[in-house]
């Protein structure tokens, strides 16, 4: 194998459920596509990584320890029998020596800018001085919770102190038009400036461009380890109103669910007509093309995948520990691109109804796609392309923060989203200043 010229390192934020490593493992994919001199390295503390469908050339991962977060929010150790400290004290220490043995170009961090429980911090002060022309970006999705809650936890964590520090980028997975972080949050003029919204993120195979729907509904609740809920009423749902005899009912439990509850499901499901379970597939994406109608949950990966594909959607979002599923239900809802029930009136009545008024409606395809930007795999990659290029013509000491110029897109079907990224852009230009 021809040796890399650039390197990676992505650091995934994965505490809960699936979306995060997901999101982040299509972006290394979509990088080493477009980036032949990029070998990029994971690291990651999912358990279901090895479950995944990974890259298959210049990448590699690191697995940390198993964390996991409580219903309140609270981190805690998920597998091993230690401390919390001890165990984020090991993490800090795998993640730093990764780092300086990797000697990496660029540094892209899933989330939070401290890491998962502060455990970056050590990483990001000693590398400030043993690898300064390391670029490190920032990758948030399109909303983290709350603007009350959020403003809160970056004050009190001095998130922003962080990112003027030692942040060039900060990459935003959404639209400014659907939510602008930097007046949510409250984001200073100087982080601002470091923000761009680069759209929202989509896997587009061949075999998306043909339609070949089947008369079936998906219910998955994602990595499943709180989707019970949305599984029970639907089936409780179909009890007492099954759905017209030409559909179908496919629901996928997530490999997170407790075994206790996948029993439930496939006891209830083995006396219903034309219901099939499923605990995990790696061709969710396929089976969500097919798919007449989905019911899922709220995460931004899901909606994603069913917007980006057309297709109708009922959305049951999660309120705790954190806001921001609703949030984008709602955003998205105002629009008119999907359906969604708040889990406080979610009940087995209310969703069958909703299910069959919406299996009624003509089988025009939800136009998604035109409402929203679904550039975002393109973008991140291009940012990403343009740091290395600055670091490799880089001979300061210490990394300027780049100033933004954009070419005007070509295609006059395209427009500004934002203040500094054109929805298909042609090209990004770095000036001088300073990253503080």
């Amino acid at each position: 194998m021809k040796q890399s010229t650039k390197r990676i390192v992505v650091y995934s934020h994965d505490t809960f459920g699936l979306g995060n490593i997901r999101r982040m493992l299509a972006i290394c994919q979509h990088i080493l596509d477009t980036h032949e001199e990029v070998s990029l390295l994971l690291i990651s503390g999912s358990p279901q990584i090895q479950n995944l469908e990974l890259p298959s050339e210049r990448f590699d991962y690191i697995k940390l320890p198993c964390l996991s977060r409580d219903e309140n929010g609270k981190y805690q150790v998920k597998l091993l029998g230690s401390c919390m400290d001890d165990v984020v004290a090991l993490r800090a220490q795998a993640i730093k020596n990764t780092i300086e043995q990797f000697r990496p170009d660029l540094v892209l961090v899933d989330k939070k800018p401290l890491g998962v429980a502060g455990e970056l911090q050590p990483v990001l002060e000693a590398m400030e001085s043993q690898l300064p022309r390391t670029r490190w970006v920032l990758l948030l999705r399109d909303i983290l919770d709350t603007p009350i809650t959020t403003r809160e936890i970056w004050l009190k964590n001095a998130y922003q102190q962080t990112i003027k520090r030692f942040y060039d980028l900060v990459l935003v997975v959404g639209s400014s038009d659907v939510y602008d972080i930097r007046s949510e949050y409250a984001l200073s003029n100087r982080v601002s400036k470091k923000v761009i919204f680069c759209g929202y993120l989509r896997r587009l195979n061949e075999s998306d461009r043909v339609s070949n729907e089947e008369n079936t509904v998906l219910v998955t609740p994602g990595g499943g380890e709180d989707g019970f809920e949305l599984i029970r009423a639907y089936l409780d749902g179909l009890a007492g109103s099954p759905l017209p005899d030409h559909f179908s009912s496919q629901i996928i439990t997530g490999p997170e669910m407790a075994p206790g509850h996948v029993d439930w499901i496939r006891d209830t499901a083995s006396r219903l007509p034309h219901v099939t379970i499923k605990r995990f597939t790696h061709k969710l994406h396929d089976h969500m093309r097919r798919a007449r109608l989905i019911l899922s949950m709220g995460g931004y990966n899901t909606l994603c995948e069913v917007l980006s594909l057309g297709r109708r959607a009922i959305v049951v979002p999660r309120v705790h520990p954190v806001q921001e599923q609703l949030i984008r239900a709602e955003r998205f809802a105002q629009r008119g691109l999907l359906r969604y029930i708040h889990p406080s009136k979610l009940s087995p009545e209310l969703l069958l109804r909703a299910v069959n008024e919406e299996l009624a409606k003509p089988q025009a395809r939800c136009l998604a796609t035109r409402a929203l930007d679904f550039n975002g795999l393109e973008n991140v990659s291009r940012c990403v392309g343009c740091l290395l290029q600055r670091a490799s013509t880089d001979h300061h000491d210490h990394p300027q923060e780049p100033d933004y110029v954009l070419r005007p897109p070509r295609s006059a079907n395209h427009r500004l989203s934002g203040q500094n990224l054109a929805e298909g852009f042609g090209n990004l230009y770095f000036a001088g200043g300073t990253r503080a």
